[in-house]
């Protein structure tokens, strides 16, 4: 079954769709990330039963992708904490010049300089989630703040995991690729960093970022 919002015989509203009906098609795509299957849907007069109309429909579904938002952050924080612990991980075992490629200086403050972006995600993908939980009236704030560091940070990560891994981080049969591919499809999945700053400034009462 799908949930479709769309504007039918009786106005705008959210409808139920069974997707058994021979009038939807459902047509799989090859996506960025392969482990998250992507598809194009195409209704051709499919039979619907209205759930809501247009002022509990635009709630509902504002309040899910705000829900989805917010939970994507945790996802983001997950990828990136994932990539810092593996390259630590590799920066200690591979030696090169006879000594671990993670005692080099220029590698040290890479680390470093993730963990921090990693330490303030953290706390803003736990803020969005408690406030989601708690149906806080600061939810929007929390979204936006987690949204717009959580997938920067997240794609941050990954590309460094890769380039720190060296040529095995390039490879298909190495999974840093699979978390460099989750986190860039990530970060536009529910809106990109930028819209999500804009929706923030609009939020706080402050000037609009510029790009």
């Amino acid at each position: 079954m799908l949930l479709v919002p769309a504007t039918g015989a009786d106005g705008y509203g959210l409808y139920a769709v069974e997707t058994a009906e021979t009038s939807v098609t459902v047509e799989p795509l090859i996506s960025l990330d392969l482990t998250r299957p992507l598809a194009a849907v195409t209704l051709t007069g499919a039979p619907a039963r209205r759930l809501a109309g247009p002022d509990r429909a635009a709630a509902a579904i504002g309040r899910a992708l705000l829900t989805g938002a917010g939970l994507l952050a945790s996802e983001q924080l997950g990828v990136a904490e994932w990539c810092l612990t593996e390259t630590v991980r590799h920066t200690k075992e591979r030696h090169q010049f006879g000594r671990p490629i993670g005692s080099f200086q220029a590698l040290k403050h890479r680390m470093a300089v993730l963990w921090l972006e990693l330490v303030s995600a953290r706390a803003t993908a736990r803020y969005a989630a408690d406030a989601l939980a708690t149906a806080s009236p600061d939810t929007p704030v929390a979204v936006a703040v987690a949204q717009a560091h959580c997938a920067e940070v997240a794609v941050r990560a990954a590309e460094e995991c890769v380039q720190l891994h060296g040529g095995i981080g390039m490879t298909w049969e190495h999974p840093a690729h699979l978390y460099l591919k989750r986190a860039k499809a990530d970060e536009i999945a529910l809106g990109t960093p930028g819209r999500h700053r804009q929706a923030l400034a609009g939020l706080v009462d402050l000037a609009a970022p510029m790009g």
